[in-house]
């Protein structure tokens, strides 16, 4: 399982994170992002997004009031969760998150998710310093990341 912790030195190493992260984003991949308002779970969201389409002008909504968003990527549908007012994993159900799960699901809140969770999920946990200093810890995808070219931080 892949332990790694980053550096995101501005909002521009988000964006390259989550460009890297979506070039080895295949169906059936979970992406799961935690931490507070402000950490930058919506600039990664974003910035994943687009790259995984391949379109860079595309128009990415926070899902907050819809719960979920669906996009056509080349390779599968992907889907952006927001699940912070979700009543509970029951209600996900009505979301269609099984058929999400086909192709390539990112959850912000995703605690909410509960016995849902994706065992195989790769989670970013992103926060923010007193100093405004944000880091990332990345856990999981059964290993697929160790042998990836992501460094310890991310530059400008």
């Amino acid at each position: 399982m892949t332990d790694t912790k980053m550096d995101l030195k501005n909002e521009q190493a988000t964006v390259h994170l989550a460009h890297a992260l979506a070039a080895l984003a295949q169906p059936g991949d979970a992406l799961l992002l935690t931490g507070p308002l402000g950490a930058g779970k919506s600039v990664f969201a974003r910035a994943f997004l687009r790259r995984f389409c391949g379109d860079d002008a595309l128009e990415v909504p926070s899902p907050t009031y819809t719960l979920v968003q669906t996009y056509q990527a080349p390779a599968c549908v992907v889907s952006h969760f927001d699940l912070w007012r979700l009543g509970g994993p029951d209600e996900l159900e009505e979301l269609g998150w099984d058929d999400a799960r086909e192709g390539v699901v990112l959850v912000e809140w995703p605690e909410r998710l509960e016995d849902l969770t994706p065992p195989d999920a790769l989670h970013l946990d992103l926060t923010v310093g007193p100093d405004g200093a944000r880091k990332v810890h990345l856990r999981g995808w059964g290993g697929r990341l160790d042998g990836a070219a992501l460094p310890a931080s991310f530059p400008a």
